[in-house]
């Protein structure tokens, strides 16, 4: 596999590089698109083999018998993360936008507050609010370049109306790899508040070298309050099967969210259960190891640029492929910086504020694309902010 490969995705229905212009304002034709969490990597072949074998099959009917899927999915949480899951846990959603909205409906009741640790993924803002909950952004501290938990703070906040927290483990957009102290200073939080905890570990794979994650699950005293969320979706970049796991331990949790999946009538989609179960293998684990190191270079030449243009400081990224870029010290109202990214460099990216609070003064950028476009949009962010040097 060659992550060095350039695939044309224009005219594929692909949102990041066909939508680019509409939402951007940015041409598919000389647009860079750093914006969507996919990658412009093709899956493992393992992957693409299972899919090939389900077209030659040709017969498209219900999938029956999910032992290998949930075997496949045990085996890796066993091998990767030291995570032993039980099958009867084991849920499959519409992909993990799917699985929050559905944590959402099943444990909180309309006006209750969801807690947020912000700037954090904005999709679980757009979900909570769509079911009639409030938000409650709990903002996270930003010390000497990173992000930090400020527990203190969120007590104060917490006024008994809350019922969830979503936690984003990795951090996305950040990239932080949270410890297991702090892991536990989170499920320490959710006991005080009572607060159902859902831990979305979607990017647990896509990890730097040397970062280690640890599941929410590992940590003690959690279990009767917490929901996992796991995904072969980002890491191997089958984001468009629509397929994620909502993983339960305890049985009366686990039976309210079943209640909820049966009362919507949810099954899988065949297609994504045959990918995830080649993905789950010794050729999909060895594929992400290759993958990491690959992204770990493109996050080297990505920052060295980016943090050589004065006033610009992209955060050390720990793990995803999600380059979170301060311009506050250029001293430019938002308007100005994204528009020299957009206009001038043309590249689509996403803007820090759709992220919650502390997002203001941010832009996200996808490298999870060969490293010859990193090095094309780093020159045209050194050229699109030159004046600056």
């Amino acid at each position: 596999m060659s992550f060095d490969e350039i695939i044309d995705r224009r005219g594929t229905h692909s949102v990041k590089w066909d939508m680019m212009e509409k939402i951007y304002g940015v041409p598919a034709e000389g647009g860079l698109p750093m914006w969507v969490a996919d990658m412009d990597f093709r899956p493992p072949a393992c992957v693409q083999g299972a899919v090939e074998k389900m077209a030659a099959h040709g017969v498209y009917g219900y999938y029956g018998d999910d032992s290998g899927y949930t075997d496949a999915i045990r085996w890796w949480m066993a091998e990767r993360h030291g995570w032993q899951v039980e099958a009867g846990a084991i849920f499959t959603t519409h992909g993990l936008v799917n699985g929050t909205a559905l944590c959402v409906d099943a444990f909180t009741a309309p006006g209750d507050g969801v807690v947020l640790m912000t700037p954090v993924y904005h999709a679980f803002a757009r979900v909570i609010k769509a079911a009639g909950r409030e938000v409650v952004e709990c903002a996270l501290a930003l010390k000497d370049g990173r992000y930090e938990m400020d527990f203190d703070a969120w007590d104060a906040q917490m006024t008994g109306s809350e019922t969830m927290l979503v936690l984003c483990s990795p951090h996305n957009p950040g990239g932080r790899v949270w410890s297991r102290a702090e892991l536990e200073g989170v499920a320490a939080f959710a006991k005080r508040h009572d607060l159902v905890l859902v831990s979305d570990e979607i990017h647990h794979d896509l990890l730097m070298p040397g970062q280690a994650h640890v599941p929410m699950a590992l940590i003690e005293g959690i279990e009767d309050r917490l929901v996992m969320m796991t995904a072969t979706t980002k890491t191997f970049n089958i984001a468009g099967s629509h397929t994620g796991n909502v993983i339960i331990a305890d049985e009366a949790l686990r039976a309210k969210f079943a209640q909820r999946m049966a009362a919507m009538g949810l099954s899988p989609n065949s297609f994504g259960l045959f990918m995830a179960e080649a993905a789950y293998s010794p050729e999909g684990a060895a594929w992400v190891d290759e993958l990491c190191a690959y992204l770990d270079g493109n996050r080297k030449v990505f920052d060295e640029g980016i943090n050589a243009i004065p006033g610009l400081a992209s955060m050390p990224l720990q793990a995803t492929y999600l380059s979170w870029v301060d311009f506050a010290g250029t001293g430019m109202a938002k308007a100005e910086f994204a528009g020299r990214v957009e206009k001038t460099a043309k590249i689509a990216v996403n803007h820090g504020e759709t992220f919650g609070k502390g997002g203001e003064s941010f832009l996200r950028f996808n490298i999870a694309t060969p490293r010859a476009r990193v090095v094309e949009a780093v020159e045209r962010m050194q050229a699109a902010f030159g004046d600056l040097q």
